[in-house]
């Protein structure tokens, strides 16, 4: 599998400490949200209890969706 580009915003970039990485390709949202917290700690996981993806443009928070070559962890978001 080919790698997959991991784009952070905002909250998300703060509990990475950057704002994009290349990571090991896997095969589902699932399973990167899985890899992004132990990696990360509480504070991704804190992001990720109320945030959600964005694979290849479209907003997901399936943890079975399959992944694509770009992903980005979007924090909550206020307004309306």
């Amino acid at each position: 599998m080919a790698d997959v580009l991991v784009r952070y915003f905002a909250a998300a970039a703060e509990a990475a400490g950057r704002e994009e990485e290349s990571l090991p390709s896997l095969p589902t949202v699932g399973e990167l949200r899985g890899m992004l917290i132990e990696r990360y700690g509480d504070a991704m996981a804190r992001v990720l209890a109320s945030g959600s993806f964005l694979v290849d443009g479209v907003v997901s928070r399936d943890d079975g969706r399959a992944l694509g070559s770009r992903v980005d962890v979007l924090p909550p978001f206020a307004g309306g």
